[in-house]
């Protein structure tokens, strides 16, 4: 999250007034982020797949060359990392 709020801010304090894409350029499938999830909570849930709906992107890799010469950002925080602090901030507000 701390990546995208920098991303963001950097974008707004720039004065660009076009989209310019801040994701993570890591390609990774929903069923890969959907295990990682699990793994990181340590759940037992299962992944039940559906068909795709008919106009679901085949790839899901962001080109953030415009973010890192515009606004000389790209994300630090690794996804491992990123999970366990967002699962830990979640599991203190239960």
């Amino acid at each position: 999250m701390s990546d995208l709020i920098e991303g963001i801010y950097r974008l707004m304090m720039s004065g660009y007034d076009l989209p310019v894409n801040i994701g993570n350029p890591t390609e990774m499938t929903v069923l890969e982020f959907a295990k990682e999830i699990i793994r990181a909570t340590g759940s037992r849930s299962k992944v039940i797949l559906k068909p795709l709906p008919q106009d679901d992107p085949k790839q899901r890799k962001p080109n953030i060359a415009l973010a890192r010469k515009l606004l000389k950002w790209e994300p630090k925080v690794a996804l491992a990392e990123g999970l366990t602090k967002t699962i830990n901030y979640f599991r203190t507000k239960i």
